[in-house]
């Protein structure tokens, strides 16, 4: 029977449903018929597997189920026993709660009659101090009567009792009574500057609840102690002036700083005591006025005193004047001391001034806002004003003093017994280094810039043009080597020209580093640190400056030497390298041209070295070392060579780098590396054993040479072939 397209299109039947035998029953296909029967042997097949399994779990299902059976019997004794337990938590809870409820009640009784007890004791604590109060009056024991107002008052502000008021009104009215005796018994003590008695009626504004008030009043009081003594000294100050006798400023402004400092320290306890820590930092501010007051004052009277104004105006005129004939500015000598007296008086300030700040930072329990207020108050207040005045001043001054001095020390510079440098250089050096610690000294940013500045400028300009002045000498092979002979006095100026730049590039790093290590002691802040090693790189450059200047008065000297060098040199030119084993025996015994060259030498530079710095010296030696190497290499590379030659090549070297080496304290091998090099090249015994030297084989060697120069060192042998040369690979 052919089947039709639905019955081939038939699927897997889902056996053991209904909707499977229905679709079996609709079959008409042999072949689907076929299938269906196959898959539903095979589902039979699987249902029979499926069925030994669960057979297979018989035997464990039969255990488990009897040991269900035999559990069953336990937990009918534990149903049992936690019946029992049950039962004894439920007694045990209702009679816990009976007894809580017993002792809750207890306890409410208790605590009433404890507090019936505190307000019994109260009110018998009311009448006895109410009764205290009264005869401590009477007796004028006003610290008991405070402490019996105080008791009273705490006792009404915990139990608040209506009848009481008759007790409290009378109490009131012993308050006042007490409030205006201790006023008027503290103002008059405060008239009569008793301190004890003021100690002892301050303390009764506690107890009294005025500490406000009293706070107010101690603080004034010592304001205007600290106002009178400071005026009677400012007044024998004044008088001590107009006597035109000698003036302390610095005593005065000390005792100043000293009274408010000990004013603050010796009633810290009693400050505490009436407002707390923001009392003492209030205390702090009142008592800074007085000091910006008087303060200001002091300091005024100083720069009347010593005419600051007037002198300022002197030193611009004077600079303005320079050229006129006549014009003589102030004495440096009457300004280096009131420099010292101003660095006295703003370190005072600066002393006083670090020493209040810190210790209201040392306080825990201020207000931050009450605090950041009081620190500003130190640097925005008038004192601090007329000091910014006097630190202006100090500049002027300052700058004027270094100046002068340095001028004066260019002026009367002259050699010194003993010292390889004119006396200009150390004196110089001396000045700026006084000036500028001066200025650190004075806390100022401001003040240590314009005289690091001013320092800066002096260095590069007048200085400077000093030191260059005397290296400029017209003529010099001449003034040198007079006759044929070094001319010692003419040595020892050109010498000592260039020692004083040598010893001056090395005194400006040092300057730089001693200011720079200063500074960061003075000026914490990265802001303050960062302007000044702005202004100290300049030292850097002066310091490169001079050394640049000295390289070029070095050259000039090696210069006027190397002329004398020169023919013993030329004479090299003359002596043939192409030695037998006679001639090389021979100049073993009767050196050609090295012993000459280092006599020369000696003759014309050794005796600069008593003369000149360790340094100066060895870049003398190392500048006549690159003049004679420089010219050997030319002489060297016009000739030939035998291998006996390329020995002696190497002897030569020898004998100039020992020798040099014990001319000076730096090394000299380095100098001589391509001479070497070339010794060595014209020593092999074959073309091919430069590969044994070259690329991967030089060693620790670096090769000075270039491979050209290699080729061309190597066709200088006569016994070598070109065409051997000529196939190296370099």
């Amino acid at each position: 029977m052919a089947a039709t397209p639905a019955d081939g299109d038939a699927a897997s039947l889902e056996f053991g449903t209904v909707e499977a035998l229905d679709q079996v029953r609709k079959l008409k296909d042999v072949g689907a018929m076929t299938r269906h029967l196959h898959e539903c042997i095979a589902y039979q097949r699987s249902l029979d597997l499926e069925l030994e399994i669960l057979l297979s779990q018989r035997g464990d299902l039969d255990r488990q189920l009897s040991n269900l059976h035999k559990s069953a019997d336990i937990l009918e004794i534990v149903k049992a026993d936690s019946a029992y337990m049950l039962s004894n938590v439920s007694s045990t809870s209702a009679l816990a709660d009976q007894v809580s409820a017993k002792v809750r009640h207890l306890d409410l009784a208790q605590s009433r009659v404890q507090d019936t007890l505190l307000r019994t004791d109260a009110i018998v604590d009311r009448s006895n101090s109410l009764e205290g109060v009264h005869k401590s009056l009477l007796v004028e024991d006003f610290e008991s009567a405070a402490s019996y107002i105080q008791t009273f008052l705490q006792i009404d502000a915990k139990f608040k009792d209506s009848s009481a008021d008759d007790q409290r009104e009378q109490l009131i009215s012993y308050k006042k009574q007490l409030e205006g005796i201790a006023k008027k018994r503290l103002s008059a003590a405060v008239d009569h500057r008793d301190h004890a008695t003021i100690l002892r009626f301050i303390k009764l504004y506690t107890p009294l609840g005025l500490e406000e008030e009293g706070f107010q009043v101690y603080v004034n009081y010592l304001r205007k102690v600290i106002s009178t003594r400071s005026k009677m000294e400012f007044e024998h100050l004044v008088e001590l002036v107009e006597q035109s006798s000698q003036v302390n400023f610095e005593a005065c402004l000390t005792n100043l700083f000293k009274d408010i400092v000990l004013a603050i320290e010796e009633n810290n306890e009693i400050l505490r005591n009436l407002c707390g820590e923001d009392g003492i930092v209030c205390a702090i501010c009142e008592l800074q006025e007085e000091c910006d007051l008087r303060g200001s004052i002091i300091l005024k009277k100083f720069m009347e005193y010593r005419k600051l104004a007037v002198l300022t105006s002197e030193i611009n005129s004077y600079k303005s004047n320079l050229l006129s004939v006549g014009v003589e500015g102030p004495d440096p000598r009457e300004i280096e001391l009131y420099l010292e007296e101003i660095l006295i008086l703003t370190q005072l300030g600066e002393d006083y001034t670090e020493y209040m700040v810190s210790k209201i930072r040392s306080l825990a329990s201020v207000n931050p806002e009450l605090s950041s207020r009081a620190i500003k108050a130190f640097r925005s207040g008038n004192y601090s004003k007329v000091a910014q005045d006097i630190t202006g001043y100090y500049v002027i001054l300052e700058g004027f003093f270094m100046v002068e001095n340095v001028r004066k020390a260019i002026q009367i510079d002259e050699h010194v017994l003993d010292s390889l440098t004119t006396s200009m250089v150390d004196d110089v050096f001396y000045v700026l280094q006084s000036c500028c610690r001066r200025a650190i000294s004075t806390s100022n940013i401001s003040s240590v810039i314009a005289v690091l500045s001013s320092a800066v400028s002096l260095l590069g300009g007048e200085y400077n043009e000093a030191l260059q002045q005397k290296m400029r000498e017209p003529n010099l092979a001449a003034k040198l080597f007079l006759g044929g002979v070094g001319v010692q006095k003419t040595g020892t100026e050109i010498a000592t020209a260039l020692n004083n730049m040598d010893v001056s590039s090395e005194y400006a790093l040092k300057l730089r580093h001693e200011i720079e290590e200063q500074c960061q002691e003075a000026f914490p802040a990265p802001a303050d640190r960062e302007r000044t090693k702005s202004c100290l790189s300049e030292l850097n450059e002066m310091s490169s400056s001079f050394k640049k200047t000295l390289n070029v008065g070095m050259e000039q000297l090696v210069a006027t030497v190397t002329p004398r060098i020169r023919p013993v040199l030329d004479t090299v030119a003359t002596i043939s390298y192409e030695l037998s084993e006679a001639e090389y025996a021979d100049n073993e015994a009767n050196d050609p041209w090295v012993q000459r060259l280092l006599h020369a030498v000696e003759t014309n530079v050794a005796w600069f070295q008593p003369l000149m710095t360790a340094n100066n010296y060895d870049s003398f030696v190392h500048l006549v070392i690159d003049f004679i190497v420089k010219r050997l290499e030319v002489i060297m590379m016009q000739k030939r060579f035998s291998q006996l030659g390329g020995l002696q090549l190497d002897r030569d070297a020898r004998t100039l780098v020992s020798h040099f080496s014990t001319m000076t304290q730096r090394t000299v091998r380095d100098k001589f590396s391509r001479l070497t090099q070339m010794a060595t090249i014209l020593n092999l015994e074959k073309v091919s054993e430069i590969l044994d030297f070259w690329g991967e084989n030089s060693g620790p060697m670096t090769w000075r040479l270039t491979p050209a120069e290699v080729r061309r060192m190597l066709g200088l042998r006569v016994d070598f072939k070109p065409e051997a040369i000529a196939a190296l690979r370099l």
